[in-house]
Order: structure tokens, then C-alpha cells, then sequence
């Protein structure tokens, strides 16, 4: 670890939110532990009213920092890393092995589109590049060499496992669902033989959720950096993922005979899903039905939650050692290439299309739509959240007319939504969270990754719980 031998003779922690403040991406926390600079997470900043290119104007010098500890690999966490080292970053980037695998893939997915809107505006045209800085007028924030230079720089920890990054400074992932590898970062400063310690939610998962553990009960600490994505907000608790999934299918595949579409991120979502359609066919609960998962991120995406077997929970291991492989069954194919994703739009008989991107912005999954949306016989499932000015925002409040593929068209397919696949915690498993640590030895909680209000819903109940809440703004520091 650079500059990792030298020892702090008075040691004051300073915390900075950069990112992610009052707003749900570009998480970005600076921890200055003395003269040590910690970046926890360097997510991607793609909030409506900003450039993708805004985020190569880091708050400070990327030189400067000693070490980045990343808690998971979604982009709003992760994506901004191959900028950081662009501009100068140095340092390893610390996380588990899976998320170390699942970044690489979203990264170099990201360099794809980002290649893709670059040669659009350019009109096809190719790119030029200053040193450091990009000089045309539509560039990508960064290429594959960059994210291949990011691999580079991973050092993985296994979950509770605690590592020493200086002498004063030992760093534990503790490990929290949401996402396969994701963590919370949990810091133990040693002053002068007085313990100080700090933890990092990173986003945090729900109880019984598909493949995934349950969020681990975090450790006792004096200071709480939490994510509040969900605040005041509730899951429906009345219908389980397989009652819910088997009531759509048995409606759109088998009384219709239609199909059904499902738009879902590859990478998380897209597992959970096909594991529990999984459990549902071979069981015998429903009828065959054909699956095709149609995007080659979620295969790739696949082979990483096998590798990691390990890391799946205990439901999904049992499986395995009774019926086989989780993500593999009868009637179910992957589609690799472009020529049989469009071959899709010929099969005629009764099947669920899994597709990403979940939002609809872009992917396959506009292909499936464009045919379909004007088939009185599909069905649309939304699994996850979808931002407004999004196509899945426009299609969940109702529009009876989209624009897809250059072309206006009618809505006549049946629109359906359901938050059983969520992988964020609610309001309840945000409070259950952070109320593992008592308010007596919690000195204060930092609220981030979380719209205004819902931020500001969470911090109400737990200030009648007795924690001291603050919401920071971006970019101002607290001695700690």
C-alpha cells in the first residue's frame, strides 16, 4: 500500500461528501485519516441536469488520494473510477473478489455506450484526445484502456476479514445483500491506543431476497455514512417473488397464450430472476414456458455469480445440491448474437423475454418493445425503479403513445409493475440497519445516495429513535 508504512502522530478523521449528496448517484466520500486520503466508492454522477463529461471535475487532485475502497460495482458506485486513474489516481482500489469481477463488466459496458453516444453526436465520426482532457466536442469519459488500467489496481478482501491498509488503519467488509459482493466498509482507526471507527452502508439489500444473502448486523461504531434510497418508502409485503411471478405468467403465457417482456438490469437482477422462474418450472407450479434471456451482459454476468458459488445464499446452494444448476433449466436459452435476438420477434408460441436495460434506455430491449408494444397479447413487467424521462417512466404513468426507434407508437400492450425483485432495502430495512448499532454508541449518522425527501423521512424517525442525523451538502467537511 503506498505510503502505507508511515505513521500518523496525531491522527484527526475528516469526512467529505462528494457525491451522491441529497441525490441517488455518483457516490463519493472522501476520508482523510491525518494526511491519508480515503475514497470510499467513485460512481458515475448521471443525475438529469448534468454531463456525462462533468465527472472528469473531481472536487480535489486524484493524485492526492492513497487508496480507493469500492463497496460494490454498480455504476453510481464504480463508474468513475477509470477517470480517477486517468487523471492521476495511483493507488489500489479495494473490494471483494465478486465486485472486482462484476466492475469489470460494467465498466467496459459503459466505455461501449459511451463509445456509441460519442459517434452518434459526431455524427460517426472518430474521436481525438488531449492529453488528460478530451478536446472534441463529443468524447467518451474514458476508453477500455483505462478500464483495463482500473483492473489493474483491484486488490480483493474476503468479507470479515479484516485488513490492515497503514498501521493506524484496518479496513473490514461486512457483507450487506443488494448485490452479489456488496459491502459495507467499516473503518477502525487506532489513535494513540484509542479505537475510532467508521462505516459505509454502500446500498443495502432486503431480507429473503433471491440468490442473495440477508444484510449482515453491522458492527458497533461511532459514526455512520447510510444510504437512503428507499426512505419512507415500503415494499408490498402481501405476495413473495414466486406467488407474484407465477400469478403474471399463468395470466400472460397460459390463459392468453401471449408473452411476456421483461426489461431487468444484467447484472443482479437478471440472476434472481432466472433462478426463481427456476424454481417455479421444475417444480412442476407452472407449465413449460420458454425463457429467453436476451443480453450478453446477464451471461457474462451468470458465469461471475457461478464462480462465485460460495457466495449465493443458502436456499440457492441447497437447490444446486438437489435439482442442478440455479441459472440453467429446461426451456430456457441465452441469447448470444444480435441475428437471434431479432429472430425472437418470429417465435410465435407463448414465451417470457428477459432483456435489459431496466429503464429501457437503450439495449435489446427496445427491439422487443418496438415489436411488441402494439401486441395486444404482451405483457410489459417492470421489476425495478425507472427515473423519470425515462421510456419505462413514460410507459408506467400511462402514456397511450411512445416514441421507440424513430417511430410514434400506440401503447396497446398491457403494462404491469411489481417490487418484489427490488434489491434496496425499504424504509423498515434501512431503520432495522442502522438501529443495530444503539444510539448511545453511534455518535452521529450521515444520510447519502437518497432523494431529498425520502432522506429527509428517514432521518425523522431516527431522530425520535434518539440518532443524530445530518444530510450533508455536497462537498462540505466534518471533523470527526
Amino acid at each position: 500500500m503506498q505510503r502505507g508504512e508511515q505513521h500518523v502522530l496525531y491522527i484527526k478523521m475528516k469526512l467529505t461528501i462528494h457525491g451522491a449528496a441529497r441525490q441517488v448517484t455518483g457516490s463519493m466520500h472522501l476520508l482523510e485519516v491525518g494526511q491519508y486520503k480515503i475514497l470510499v466508492d467513485c460512481g458515475l454522477d448521471y443525475e438529469k441536469d448534468r454531463s456525462i463529461l462533468s465527472n472528469e471535475n473531481f472536487p480535489f487532485n486524484p493524485e492526492d488520494i492513497d487508496v480507493v475502497v469500492l463497496t460494490h460495482a454498480h455504476i453510481d458506485h464504480s463508474g468513475n473510477l477509470p477517470t480517477l486513474i486517468r487523471l492521476g489516481f495511483e493507488g489500489q482500489i479495494l473490494c471483494t473478489p465478486p465486485t472486482a469481477d462484476l466492475t469489470e463488466l460494467l465498466l467496459l459496458d459503459s466505455v461501449n455506450i459511451f463509445m456509441r453516444k460519442a459517434a452518434a453526436n459526431n455524427g460517426g465520426g472518430k474521436h481525438r484526445r488531449g492529453k488528460g482532457r478530451f478536446n472534441t466536442h463529443a468524447q467518451p469519459l474514458y476508453m477500455q484502456k483505462h478500464v483495463m488500467d482500473t483492473v489493474e489496481r483491484f486488490v480483493t478482501i474476503g468479507f470479515n476479514k479484516p485488513f490492515r491498509i497503514t498501521g493506524d488503519i484496518e479496513l473490514t467488509f461486512v457483507p450487506v445483500g443488494h448485490l452479489l459482493g456488496a459491502a459495507a466498509a467499516v473503518f477502525k482507526v487506532n489513535d494513540k491506543g484509542e479505537e475510532k471507527s467508521i462505516a459505509f452502508t454502500g446500498d443495502i439489500g432486503r431480507k429473503n431476497y433471491p440468490v442473495l444473502n440477508d444484510p449482515q448486523p453491522l458492527p458497533q461504531v461511532d459514526f455512520l455514512v447510510s444510504e437512503s434510497t428507499y426512505g419512507g418508502r415500503y415494499h408490498s409485503k402481501d405476495k413473495n417473488v414466486e406467488d407474484t411471478l407465477i400469478e403474471i405468467i399463468e395470466k400472460a403465457c397460459i390463459r392468453e397464450q401471449g408473452r411476456l417482456i421483461i426489461p431487468a438490469f444484467s447484472i443482479g437482477r437478471t440472476q434472481s430472476l432466472v433462478y426463481t422462474l427456476n424454481k417455479i418450472f421444475s417444480t412442476g407450479k407452472l407449465p413449460p414456458v420458454k425463457v429467453f434471456v436476451d443480453s450478453p451482459m446477464a451471461t457474462q454476468a451468470t458465469e461471475v455469480f457461478r464462480k462465485f458459488h460460495n457466495h449465493v445464499n443458502q436456499e440457492a446452494q441447497d437447490f444446486y445440491q438437489k435439482r442442478g444448476d440455479e441459472f440453467e433449466f429446461d426451456n430456457l436459452t441465452y441469447v448470444e448474437t444480435l441475428k437471434d435476438s431479432r429472430q425472437i420477434s418470429n417465435y410465435w408460441e407463448p414465451c417470457i423475454i428477459i432483456s435489459s436495460a431496466g429503464m429501457l434506455e437503450g439495449g435489446r430491449i427496445q427491439d422487443h418493445l418496438f415489436y411488441n408494444i402494439q401486441n395486444y397479447y404482451a405483457t410489459i413487467l417492470f421489476i425495478g425503479y425507472c427515473a423519470k424521462g425515462t421510456l419505462g417512466h413514460r410507459l408506467l404513468r400511462g402514456d397511450a403513445i411512445v416514441h421507440i426507434k424513430d417511430r410514434d407508437l400506440a401503447v396497446y400492450a398491457t403494462i404491469k409493475q411489481t417490487d418484489v425483485l427490488s434489491a434496496h432495502g425499504d424504509h423498515n430495512d434501512l431503520m432495522d440497519n442502522i438501529k443495530t448499532i444503539g444510539p448511545d454508541k453511534l455518535k452521529h449518522v450521515f444520510l447519502v445516495h437518497g432523494e431529498s425527501e425520502s432522506m429527509q423521512l428517514l432521518a425523522n424517525d431516527l431522530e425520535k429513535e434518539g440518532y443524530g442525523v445530518t444530510m450533508p451538502e455536497k462537498g462540505v467537511s466534518y471533523i470527526i
